[in-house]
Formats: C-alpha cells, sequence, structure tokens
C-alpha cells in the first residue's frame, strides 16, 4: 500500500534493536485517514472470506480493526491485556510476549463474543515475530472458530512472523513489508 510506505518513510524512525517507530500515526496518535484506507485494503482483500468478526488485540491494533470491521459490515471483539472486575471467568487466555516491551501479557476475550461459527478475520498493528498473531490464533482455536486469515498493517518480515504465520498455512495480506532497517533506513519488500 503505497500511501501507507509514503507514511511510513516521511514520519518513521528507526531505533536500535530493529524497533520502527511509527507512533505518531498508527499506535499512539492515530491517523483516522489513513486508518480508513487500511479498513478499506483489507476489506478489498478479504471480502469474499466470509468474515463474521474481526479479532484484534488492544490497545494498537483497535484502529486498524475497528475500521476493516466497519468496511465489512462485523462487529470487531478485541482480546484484552488485563482482565477487567466485570469480567466473569468464562474466558478465553493467551500469553503473549511483545517484541518491543519485554514483557508477556496475559490476553483473554470473554467466551460469549467467540464461537465455533465464527470466521475470524486476525487484523494486528505491527507484525515482529508474530506472538501477538499467535495468541490470538490460539483464543480462535479455543472458541473453534475458523480463521480466514491475518491483515497486518506493518510487518517486518525479516524478524520471522510472517513466515510462521504462512508456514503455518494462514493467508496472510500485509499492508507495508518491510525487508530490512539496516543502516537506520527502511528497506520494503521488493525494492531495488
Amino acid at each position: 500500500m503505497k500511501l501507507l510506505e509514503d507514511r511510513i518513510r516521511s514520519d518513521g524512525e528507526v531505533l536500535p534493536g530493529n524497533v520502527l517507530k511509527i507512533n505518531s500515526f498508527l499506535n499512539h496518535q492515530v491517523d483516522p485517514e489513513l486508518m480508513k484506507k487500511v479498513g478499506e485494503e483489507f476489506s478489498h482483500l478479504f471480502k469474499d472470506s466470509g468474515i463474521t468478526k474481526v479479532l484484534t488485540c488492544e490497545a494498537s491494533g483497535i484502529a486498524p480493526g475497528v475500521m476493516t470491521a466497519y468496511e465489512l459490515h462485523v462487529p470487531l471483539v478485541f482480546a484484552r491485556k488485563k482482565k477487567p472486575a466485570t469480567l466473569n471467568d468464562a474466558v478465553y487466555w493467551a500469553d503473549v510476549y511483545s517484541y518491543t516491551k519485554k514483557v508477556t501479557n496475559q490476553i483473554c476475550v470473554e467466551q460469549k463474543f467467540l464461537h465455533k461459527d465464527d470466521c475470524l478475520l486476525i487484523i494486528d498493528d505491527f507484525l515482529a515475530n508474530g506472538e501477538a498473531v499467535k495468541g490470538m490464533i490460539n483464543i480462535a482455536n479455543q472458541a473453534g472458530a475458523q480463521i480466514a486469515g491475518v491483515g497486518i498493517v506493518v510487518a517486518k518480515t525479516f524478524q520471522g512472523g510472517s513466515k510462521w504465520i504462512k508456514d503455518h498455512g494462514y493467508h496472510l495480506e500485509a499492508l507495508a513489508e518491510i525487508a530490512s532497517l539496516a543502516n537506520n533506513q527502511v528497506h520494503f519488500v521488493g525494492e531495488k
């Protein structure tokens, strides 16, 4: 998605440890116009997949997830990182390690929101090693739901998450695929 790649080039910052900081438009401050385009693109890519719900993880997946769900005319379900007092014990749980925060979170979804007759589209903002996606797949499997595919806004293909998803037979669509962050520069897949 050229619009997204251009935005990464203009506003992204490469930090030590293969970290790409794009919090000015994706995951701290959100550009709603760009997220609308992201939702439209995911909707186009997965429109014939029979999706009944979009599944994402709080907090950074919510903006692209809600716009995708809006375009597909289905509900958005997001995994919580902390169990609120209002949540009963009927939840699906998964452990997720955060590459950028260096912590493990337990994510959860109340069981009443995911069912065996659901066909899910998993959406996330960033893909590095794939831990958040693995956690959401785990939760979908606990519910017995079908997974139509995985939509990622920005994937760092050199970190293994993309390969893991594809190797496990899931349909992966990434709107911006980064081949490397060598020399503090963003290098997209397919660039010369």
